[in-house]
């Protein structure tokens, strides 16, 4: 499942807004819009692909 791209036109003051849509949308589905605007942020913020962070940790075992 993927974002599809979908354009409309409509004429100034005839637009609908914008949370009606979302609230339309699957709760997934906002998720995973948000998902890719915090990508695109961290991106554009930090220039690099946030990830996990790799964690290490040494036990003694006897």
């Amino acid at each position: 499942m993927g974002i599809r791209k979908v354009v409309r036109k409509y004429k100034i003051g005839e637009q609908p807004n914008d949370f009606s849509y979302w609230q339309s949308r699957s709760y997934e589905e906002r998720l995973e819009a948000l998902e890719q605007i915090r990508k695109e942020y961290n991106s554009w913020r930090y220039h690099a692909e946030q990830g996990f962070q790799r964690i290490h940790r040494i036990v003694e075992r006897t």
